[in-house]
């Protein structure tokens, strides 16, 4: 399965949410309620190629949320996805369901092996004011890994509170109140760092 998670496919459309889009190696872009209820019957070939559909999107997310264990993570978001595509009913939450795993087991590496990338939020901001890419990166520094999940799982990747929900196995309260929690801390080291 790793030949699966290095290829280089060619995608077309525009960061994760554009997953329903991802070509094989031929050009092919599968059909998501053709391939599922076929894999789900036991068609191998049908297995395959919804893997090697979700893989670039897998390792994507995978890498963003973790950049040194990204693709072990990955592998076990792929296995996740293997095993679990059994009891996925409706064709058209696949890619739904195949972004939860992917983050949820990014996390899940992160927290084994402990090196959650909330890095990654000063790049959105290094062109442009390299300055404030150091601020951000020191007040995320600051702050309790569980505050740095959620404001990264909302900067960088743009889920919505029951998508972190899914995602960190939380109650919908739980992340709301963390996100909360979470913005109000940054805004009051941000200030605290700038007096």
């Amino acid at each position: 399965m790793s030949s699966t998670l290095t290829s280089s496919t060619p995608e077309t459309g525009a960061g994760p949410r554009g997953a329903d889009v991802i070509a094989l190696r031929d050009g092919h872009v599968p059909e998501v309620s053709i391939l599922l209820p076929r894999a789900q019957a036991g068609d191998r070939q049908a297995m395959n190629e919804l893997l090697q559909h979700v893989a670039p999107l897998v390792v994507r997310l995978c890498q963003r949320v973790t950049r040194r264990h990204g693709l072990d993570a990955a592998q076990e978001a792929m296995l996740a996805i293997y095993r679990g595509v059994h009891g996925l009913r409706e064709p058209n939450a696949f890619h739904a369901w195949v972004r939860a795993i992917a983050v949820r087991e990014a996390i899940r590496t992160h927290r084994r092996l402990g090196d959650f990338a909330a890095e990654d939020l000063p790049d959105l901001v290094q062109d442009t004011n390299p300055m404030a890419a150091v601020h951000i990166s020191d007040v995320l520094d600051r702050l309790p890994d569980h505050h740095r999940e959620v404001l990264t799982l909302r900067a960088l990747y743009g889920l919505d509170e029951q998508e972190m929900a899914t995602a960190l196995a939380l109650p919908l309260g739980t992340v709301r109140s963390r996100l909360y929690r979470a913005r109000r801390n940054f805004h009051d080291a941000w200030h605290q760092q700038s007096a």
